[in-house]
């Protein structure tokens, strides 16, 4: 049955169950809101858990402005075998014996330490990165060779929370069959585009063994947190009273628009600089304050910068996302939208 548009503008998240693809976390959402227009922002691997964000209707036109924020996993890295597609749900093509020195926190802390910084990764053969307009792990798993390219990434932070041995169940060309593998509980943040499958590859390849991810939880996405997020089954049961406010999402200054302001922007008409004062958040969020007599939101003390987007705000939605230009003194219009993102019942 054909869907027709629902109506509805928002942002939610989803703590992704395992064994699902992101796709179906979105044919998923579009039967609970009844809305054809649904799209996620970054894609995670049916092994992986945590915060997806969906774009539901006209909110799907914010998608290419929440991609660039740093995120947030944490990673169980198993020592002793390697697979085809770096995690736990690839099949053995490489074993070894973890050495002594891997059990050892000190040596892991020191180790992890030294991958904090910019480097170049090589992203997995299985992921979506396409070449040649056709995605990877579709000509990965039709047996033809990839040429991937490196790309720039930055590992933030990298902290230890525990080392363990588990037996796991693995698979490979002739069946499955245990290994006990010692695991590295990992806390990573990174920048945009950092796969930790490779990161997962590559210090196995460091240590001189075989190294895949266990088990990942993406925790938080900018400022989007596991805690934000719920389950299908919540979302199906309270739907748009989940939408998250896509102002923190977007980290971005925003500008109170009053009713002329605001048909102004409908038509995509400019704005005078002069005359719109800049507001931000002083905090994560509103109720992260100590002091319950204010909302967190303050005046900015920075004027705009030229090129800088801004948000536009009237009565409880964001209208529109606006750029300034120095040259014209003025704010230009990037994204309108006729049916305004909601921000959220907690706003």
């Amino acid at each position: 049955m054909k869907r027709t548009p629902s109506g509805l503008s928002l942002i939610v998240g989803v703590n992704k169950p395992r064994g699902m693809t992101s796709h179906d976390v979105v044919n998923t959402c579009r039967r609970i809101f009844g809305e054809r227009r649904v799209g996620h922002v970054g894609t995670l691997d049916p092994l992986a858990t945590g915060v997806l964000l969906l774009c539901v209707g006209p909110a799907t036109r914010l998608e290419s402005y929440l991609v660039g924020h740093e995120k947030t996993y944490r990673v169980r890295i198993a020592f002793g075998a390697g697979t085809d597609t770096d995690d736990a749900d690839g099949s053995v093509i490489r074993q070894g014996h973890a050495p002594a020195k891997l059990s050892d926190e000190s040596f892991a802390r020191s180790f992890l330490a030294g991958m904090i910084g910019t480097t170049s990764q090589l992203p997995p053969a299985y992921s979506a990165v396409k070449v040649a307009g056709k995605k990877s792990y579709e000509a990965a798993r039709a047996g033809v060779i990839i040429d991937l390219k490196p790309r720039v990434i930055e590992v933030l932070s990298a902290h230890l929370n525990e080392i363990t041995s588990e037996v796991m169940t693995l698979r490979s060309e002739q069946g499955t069959f245990e290994q006990e593998c010692l695991i590295w509980d990992v806390t990573f943040r990174v920048s945009k585009g950092t796969y930790i499958r490779s990161l997962a590859r590559d210090m196995g390849s460091a240590l001189s063994c075989p190294a895949h991810v266990a088990t990942l939880e993406r925790l938080q996405v900018g400022n989007a947190t596991i805690d934000d997020c719920v389950s299908l089954d919540t979302l199906s049961e309270i739907g748009k009273a989940c939408a998250l406010d896509p102002v923190l999402l977007l980290e971005k200054r925003f500008i109170y628009a009053d009713d002329a302001m605001a048909e102004r922007i409908g038509h995509g008409q400019e704005i005078p600089g002069a005359s719109c004062a800049l507001f931000e958040y002083n905090s994560r969020r509103p109720y992260d304050e100590f002091c319950a007599c204010t909302s967190g939101v303050c005046e900015s003390k920075r004027p705009a910068e030229d090129g800088e987007l801004i948000a536009v705000l009237h009565k409880n939605t964001l209208i529109a996302l606006y750029a300034y230009s120095l040259e014209k003194q003025a704010y230009v219009a990037r994204c309108v939208f006729q049916t305004g993102v909601i921000r959220g019942a907690d706003i």
